[in-house]
Formats: C-alpha cells, structure tokens, sequence
C-alpha cells in the first residue's frame, strides 16, 4: 500500500470551455487521470494525487466490500446497490425487494427521506401529492444492502452507519485495498454514510481493478452486475447508464460533486473531478477521458456538444500505453 494521500487544495487546471457563438463564456478547470492495467499513469491534467470525495463513486468499491463479506443478490439487484438511482419504478422496486430479502423494513434505513433524483419522476412524485420518504432516495438500496450484510452477521443495525461498525471497518479496508492507499480523512455523506477521501490515482486504479477482476470473483461479481444492468446504476435518462450502453464492456459511477469513474474490461480506468462541482462539465471531460483511454471515439458522438468543448490539454493528448 502507498501512502496516504495528500490533502489541500488541489493544483486543478482548465477542462472544458463553454462557449456562446463560439466564444468561450465560462470556464470550469478540474483534474483527470487515465490509468493502465495496474494503475501506472498513461495520461494527467491537472492534480490526481492530493486527497478528494468521491462521494458516490465509491460506491462499487461499497458493493465489492459487501459482496466480500457475504451479500447475495441477483445482479439487477446488485447493481442497484452500485447506484445512485434515479427513482424510477424498477429502482424503488429493487430497493424495497433488496430490503425483504434482508429482512429489514423502510423504516430502518438511516439514509434521509427524500423525492425521486430524476427531474420527470420528482416532479410525477410531487403532482401525486407523495411525501419525501427513505425508499425514494437515491442511495436507498446500498443502505438496504448494508442493513442486508449487517444481519447477515448478527451486527447491530441500529448504527450500521456508524465509522466504528464493523460493516463501515470492513469497507474502509477494502477501500484502502482497492486503492492502494490510506484513507486521508472520513466525513459523512450526503445519504449519512461514511465517505473516505482517496486520491483520483487511487479511485481510478479501484474502477480498473474492479472492472477487470477474474469472474466469480467479488469485484467480478459488481462489475458484471453493473455491465448487464446499467438501467439500475442510474436511471433511463441519465448519461452514466447511456455511456455503458454505448460503450461495450464499460463500467462507470458518477458521483455529487462532478466526480467520475469509468473503467474498460482490461483495467484501463479513468477518474475525474471537476473543481467547481458543476455537472455540465463532467459529461464533456470523461468523453476526452474516455477516448484517452483508448475508447472508439465513434462511440461517443452522440454525447458531444458544439457549446462545450475540452480544452487543449485534453484535445492535444492521446493514449500512449
């Protein structure tokens, strides 16, 4: 294992321009890395060493720990654990089955109450007149998985989301495994979890190692689950679950933020973070990542935009591996 991260701000360079008739209006800087099978650094820009939150896209390095110590789920239901989702029918569904199947209720879920993350869904939510509830929220299935782990080795459930619960020891350990290095600080998530800040090296060496594990395996287990139900990970109109239908073989996890992971099935991953945590410029730079890290650019038309455009320290760059 190497060291612990640094922590500070970070060194974030330019990522990609808005422009209005083609002048550049704004600017959202961030930082990126491509690495190989492995984790040794094909491409950087900007700070991919220094401390950060991956906030939910740590979340397969979540379901990786879990399935280590025990969780069996069929892979829709696995992949849901992976996700951040979006509210939709299947997801509240597969939240409430993951739930059952765990012998748990709603009501024992310590993530907050909340509507529906995707737009069309609130929005259906609030002209029903539905209330916020725990099983709407958009990590109700991961906290579903860990009461479903908990009981399955007779630990408390009350505070499972405390940092000194064996559940969370056991996913900080995994984390630090995946990674290769030390957690350089916990915080509490959006959702009430523990969040451990790993390094963006760090976060993309775990998608890569996750995304290539041998089958059967643990990680194999969650990168084949989110492969073959990329629907679950994030919801029918949200561009993360349309990169790994567009992309064969891809596994990918946003997170709050403006975080991204992605990783092919050789361990080529990616990871960035846009500084500002604007979303609008997440989607443009994992594109550029994305084809840095050897993906068919063909592939990926469909996700450009001509009012936003990475900068030249992306558009100059090309996977030397």
């Amino acid at each position: 294992m190497t060291r612990t991260p640094p922590t500070g701000v970070p060194a974030h360079v330019p990522l990609v321009h808005v422009l209005r008739d083609r002048l550049v209006e704004s600017v959202h800087h961030g930082s990126v890395v491509v690495v190989a099978p492995g984790g040794s650094v094909l491409f950087q820009a900007g700070d991919a060493e220094t401390a950060c939150y991956p906030r939910s896209a740590a979340k397969p390095m979540q379901a990786v720990a879990m399935v280590r110590l025990g969780l069996r789920l069929p892979p829709d239901l696995l992949a849901l654990t992976a996700s951040s989702h979006s509210g939709e029918d299947r997801h509240l569904a597969g939240s409430r089955r993951v739930l059952e199947l765990g012998g748990s209720a709603e009501a024992e879920l310590s993530n907050p109450a909340d509507l529906p993350y995707d737009p069309v869904e609130r929005d259906a939510w609030i002209a029903a007149g539905r209330p916020a509830r725990k099983l709407a929220h958009n990590c109700s299935a991961k906290h579903a998985a860990m009461l479903h782990t908990a009981r399955r080795h007779g630990w408390s459930t009350s505070d499972y989301l405390d940092p000194d619960h064996p559940l969370q020891r056991e996913i900080a350990a995994t984390v630090e495994e995946l990674t290769g290095q030390r957690i350089a600080g916990t915080a509490v998530d959006g959702c009430g979890a523990p969040l451990f800040a790993v390094s963006l090296r760090g976060l993309a060496t775990a998608a890569g190692r996750i995304a290539s594990a041998p089958a059967g395996s643990p990680e194999g287990l969650v990168a084949e689950a989110i492969r073959s139900h990329p629907e679950m990970v994030a919801g029918s109109r949200r561009d993360t679950t349309a990169l790994m239908a567009a992309v064969p073989g891809l596994i990918a996890k946003d997170g709050f933020e403006a975080v991204q992971i992605a990783a092919l099935p050789d361990g080529t991953a990616v990871a960035l973070k846009i500084a500002d945590g604007s979303d609008r410029a997440r989607l443009p730079a994992t594109i550029a990542a994305l084809e840095l890290a050897g993906v068919d650019p063909d592939l990926l038309t469909r996700f450009t935009s001509d009012d936003l455009t990475v900068t030249d320290v992306l558009k100059k760059h090309r996977r030397t591996a």
